[in-house]
């Protein structure tokens, strides 16, 4: 192939593809010109590839055509406004939605935990189950303080712990059975303690070592298990949704609040491996995991309800998730 009469016959669709690129802004007709000279150019290269493989004409070619394709397709957004947009709308969108289902299981798990509590305090039976005298004044004593004991690597193993109770609670909760379970189980466990530190005369020790991180950490294990009791929910009633769909876009919503735990557990995380155990005044201590508390509530609340109020779900963008199928209504 003679390159040089290539060149001189198709260069002025070369020039125009170029000038229609560098274009502020383009009119229909020259919208339409540009894709009929994309689709020219492309063939040019392969020709040219394939023929007469000039490096120089080459490069210029797939230059101008990797220009021509961003003016066609669009820019994609760089990805830290992915995240930016990850954390103010779709988790606080995500987080919203269940606020009433996270505050029914708070109710529900506070009144286990308090009736757990002063049956063991109350019956010898009871308090018999949890170990013998000697386990029971050696934990009261020295165990359940010495626990909390300051530094990354603790922090970082309640952090992965929590985070993965948190993700079964959602991965699972479609079964309705596993994040009842959970929250049942960690409220006797935690009223039943808390039950034994008062019959010892140690319920503030108790109470000033779980309120640090406690209130964000179970506040965390709280929305975890609302959010997978409502996938659970979806499966049984999706609406005038179809099954499927329901159960489909209520867990990409939910796998959004998964994701959003996991930075409020590294929080609650940091509380208990550098808050708890420290030797701060314990009033400094229980203001720490009061604030932080109140910014998730306002984080949840504020947020949430504008991101709700402009359409959000905390669900993936129409893009992202895939096409639906129609329908009938």
């Amino acid at each position: 192939m003679d390159l040089d009469a290539f060149n001189a016959v198709h260069s002025a669709e070369w020039s125009r593809l170029e000038e229609l690129t560098k274009k502020r802004s383009l009119d229909g007709a020259e919208a339409d010109e540009l894709v009929r000279l994309y689709q020219s150019v492309a063939t040019h290269l392969s020709t040219i590839r394939s023929a007469a493989p000039d490096p120089v004409l080459i490069t210029r070619l797939s230059d101008l055509l990797g220009r021509a394709r961003t003016r066609i397709a669009g820019a994609h957004e760089p990805a830290w406004r992915d995240v930016v947009r990850f954390a103010t709308v779709s988790v606080p969108a995500a987080l919203y939605r269940i606020r009433w289902w996270t505050v029914t299981i708070m109710v529900l798990f506070v009144g286990v935990a308090v009736i757990s509590g002063w049956w063991v305090a109350t019956n010898p039976d009871a308090l018999a189950s949890m170990g013998t005298p000697a386990q029971r004044e050696q934990y009261v004593d020295e165990a359940f303080a010495s626990y909390y004991d300051p530094g990354a690597g603790f922090a970082s193993m309640v952090w992965t712990n929590n985070a993965r109770i948190a993700a079964l609670c959602i991965a699972l909760g479609i079964s309705g059975v596993f994040p009842a379970y959970i929250m049942f189980a960690n409220a006797v466990g935690v009223g039943s303690t808390g039950g034994m530190m008062a019959y010892y005369g140690e319920l503030d020790t108790f109470l000033t070592l779980i309120a640090p991180h406690g209130l964000l950490e179970l506040t965390a294990i709280f929305v975890a298990g609302a959010a997978g009791l409502r996938l659970f929910w979806a499966l049984i009633d999706p609406g005038p949704r179809t099954r499927g769909r329901a159960v489909a876009e209520e867990g990409r919503a939910l796998f959004t609040i998964a994701i959003g735990l996991v930075v409020v557990l590294a929080v609650s995380g940091i509380i208990e491996g550098f808050v708890t155990g420290s030797s701060m005044a314990w009033w400094l201590k229980i203001v720490i995991g009061a604030i932080a508390l109140a910014a998730f509530w306002v984080y949840t609340i504020v947020l949430g309800r504008r991101a709700v109020q402009a359409g959000e779900t905390g669900d993936l963008t129409a893009d992202h998730a895939g096409d639906v199928a129609p329908v009938a209504a």
